[in-house]
């Protein structure tokens, strides 16, 4: 079962953080996922729109100006990344789920990573998006139809996967809350991969994987690691 490191190493380190994304690398990750929101034509890691969580800023992101944005502490010291950097400093270590929160502009998204991938010799292969808003998922397809994209959502769906499966996804990727069998199955009956987020309990990791999921997404990936380890031992 593929893991990802939830905003990076996120129980470690401050989440959508260099410093998250270093700890998922060392801690061998699988994947890393981090959040998105587009700035004008800049495109930084966070979480919300809201400033107040994350770092020591106050009000939205589009209230200030990005260079504001960027002296901002994340905590640790930190400050927000932009996409590029995060890229950068993920590299060819591993797969890269970029999540969509507040992004308007798809064709300058997708020529942005496209030119970064270039740059620092990413494989396109190695690049998911994914988002709630399967609007933009859409547009994503519609531009780019090799792009990989999964399907997010937050409930458990009267006919379970089909929306993935509308959208042209490659996973579907659901609240550990609301997955069950049936929710797995229908999935691969589709063609599609689940994902599952987020999972953190050993309880849960191993029924996941008893069911066939085929990617959870982890705050520590390490300590899912060692629990499917430990399991396949025992």
């Amino acid at each position: 079962m593929f893991i990802y490191a939830h905003r990076g190493a996120s129980a470690l380190a401050p989440e959508n953080t260099l410093l998250a994304l270093k700890t998922a690398i060392s801690q061998q990750a699988d994947g890393i996922e981090f959040d998105v929101f587009q700035h004008q034509n800049e495109f930084i890691l966070i979480h919300d729109r809201w400033l107040h969580r994350t770092t020591n800023g106050i009000g939205n992101i589009d209230s200030l100006l990005l260079e504001q944005i960027r002296k901002l502490d994340a905590g640790e010291g930190e400050t927000v990344p932009t996409l590029f950097e995060a890229l950068e400093c993920i590299g060819q270590s591993c797969q890269i789920n970029i999540e969509l929160k507040g992004v308007r502009d798809i064709p300058l998204l997708l020529k942005y990573v496209q030119q970064a991938c270039i740059t620092l010799s990413i494989p396109c292969s190695n690049i998911l998006y994914s988002s709630f808003d399967h609007h933009l998922l859409k547009a994503i397809k519609t531009i780019s139809p090799t792009s990989r994209i999964g399907a997010l959502t937050a409930n458990k769906p009267v006919d379970y996967a089909a929306f993935a499966e509308n959208l042209g996804a490659e996973f579907v990727n659901a609240d550990v809350t609301f997955v069950d069998k049936n929710f797995v199955y229908d999935a691969k009956r589709r063609g599609l991969k689940m994902g599952v987020y987020t999972v953190d309990q050993p309880e849960d990791l191993l029924q996941l994987q008893k069911w066939g999921v085929d990617a959870v997404f982890c705050n520590n990936p390490l300590n899912a690691r060692l629990a499917l380890t430990d399991s396949a031992v025992d």
